[in-house]
């Protein structure tokens, strides 16, 4: 291979590598959880009215059965108002159970009514009052039953599924992207799953104790997440402080920060649960505001953006790559090193207490156990996603790619009932194999 076409596909390789991986894993968990599907809800209403519309006379008597359950409501109002538009004129239901069913069968026979067809889910359709009907209702003839038809499709593709990957690694990619910074910029933050639950914890005491708890509005919600926020923040200026001031290694500095966050939450929750708080508090965590993007989903995408254009396209961004390339350089060309490390730990903070805001309004409460082992989980994705342990080089989005391929790993190894301590080897191997390939690209960069 010349050596030009080379060196173009180890650049397109070192820029995508990443998401060729991610693809290749979703390609990967679609396969092997390939099952048989029946549709549920809408959509089972929506094709049992397709086969309807195509096999039946308009004048065709037609029952439609369901359950009293919110998604059999759904199938229900689906199927008979689909129905109903397209012009058939003898539409009758019963919703409830197969008691129900029968009464209605015998209502239908007294009025003398010629049933055709029985719709229902895959529940209803196969109740056994109509197994016999033919025997114990032969006024109403030999109807047809239609249930939703089965169809081939991967759980790991299902829309409430990958609705579910992102939502659980909105939290993680979150505070990813502040690690990301503190690592370009050559240090690492062990403590940011301990402040999780130390936000998560202030943020409910505070809805909880002075915005009125369960009784507690919007404006009273926003300032305890707010000042919750700020103060975790404040944490990460003291850790930002404590490393450029005195020059103890980032390692030390955090790994106490983590243990007194963590401590601190305990004390400041008596080691249980803050939960008295508003069922409206779930806005940010559960809701979907916005074309049925998860709210939590619209915040990360939104702050992957900004931090992209910090780190891509601002002065700012430029000096945090050149801190963590080389420190000595980065002082002798005036760069403010100390202030730059100090915005680093401070983002971090800022943004690990975000974390512990949104998991708090996922969970409706506020716990010290929050936040255990998501130091690594973070590191993982910022990892995985091609940022250097030894600083300077890394790219925010990447750190979403890693953070998607760390949680597709996750899901698909759940959605294929591998036990957990399998999943933790499994996932220390993916951290290993993106640091040893991390190495392997900064010794062939060396030898270039």
């Amino acid at each position: 291979m010349p050596k030009s076409k080379k060196q173009h596909l180890t650049h397109l390789l070192t820029e995508y590598g990443m998401i060729l991986v991610l693809i290749l894993l979703g390609i990967f968990f679609s396969l092997v959880t390939l099952t048989e599907q029946r549709p549920s809800g809408k959509k089972a209403g929506l094709q049992i009215a397709s086969i309807v519309k195509k096999r039946f006379d308009k004048n065709a008597h037609i029952l439609i059965t369901s359950r009293k359950l919110a998604i059999d409501q759904n199938f229900h109002d689906t199927l008979s108002g689909s129905l109903t538009s397209a012009g058939f004129k003898h539409l009758h239901s019963v919703q409830g159970t197969p008691r129900d069913a029968r009464a209605k069968l015998n209502e239908l026979e007294n009025q003398k009514v010629k049933l055709e067809v029985i719709l229902g889910n895959q529940t209803t359709v196969d109740w056994l009052i109509f197994e016999d009907i033919k025997l114990n209702f032969p006024q109403l003839g030999a109807p047809t039953r239609i249930g939703p038809s089965p169809y081939k499709w991967p759980n790991f593709l299902k829309k409430d599924n990958l609705l579910n990957i992102t939502n659980q690694i909105a939290v993680i990619a979150i505070i990813a992207i502040g690690m990301t910074v503190v690592i370009i910029c050559g240090g690492i933050d062990l403590s940011v799953g301990s402040l999780i639950a130390f936000s998560a914890v202030l943020c409910c005491l505070f809805i909880q104790n002075t915005a009125g708890g369960l009784d507690a509005n919007a404006g009273g919600m926003i300032l305890a997440c707010v000042a919750a926020i700020i103060l975790t923040g404040l944490v990460g200026s003291f850790t930002g402080s404590m490393i450029t001031a005195f020059s103890i290694p980032p390692f030390i500095v955090t790994l106490g920060v983590m243990m007194m966050a963590s401590g601190t939450a305990y004390l400041m929750s008596g080691g249980e649960s803050v939960y008295r708080v508003p069922d409206s508090f779930v806005w940010l965590g559960r809701e979907a505001s916005l074309f049925g993007i998860p709210n939590a989903v619209f915040l990360m995408m939104l702050l992957y953006s900004l931090a992209h254009i910090m780190m891509s396209r601002t002065k700012l961004g430029r000096y945090i790559y050149a801190v963590g390339g080389n420190t000595e350089a980065a002082r002798l060309s005036g760069v403010p090193v100390k202030w730059i490390q100090l915005f680093a730990y401070t983002l971090s903070g800022l943004l690990a207490g975000l974390g512990g805001v949104v998991m708090a309004s996922q969970l409706k409460s506020g716990a010290p156990t929050y936040g255990q082992m998501y130091e690594l989980y973070v590191i993982a994705a910022v990892v995985v996603g091609g940022t250097s342990l030894s600083g300077g080089e890394g790219k925010i989005f990447g750190t979403l790619i890693g953070a998607f391929i760390i949680a597709v790993i996750q899901n698909g190894m759940n959605l294929m009932n591998i036990e957990s301590y399998t999943q933790k080897v499994i996932l220390g191997m993916v951290i290993l194999i993106a640091v040893l390939l991390d190495k392997l690209k900064q010794k062939k960069f060396q030898t270039s």
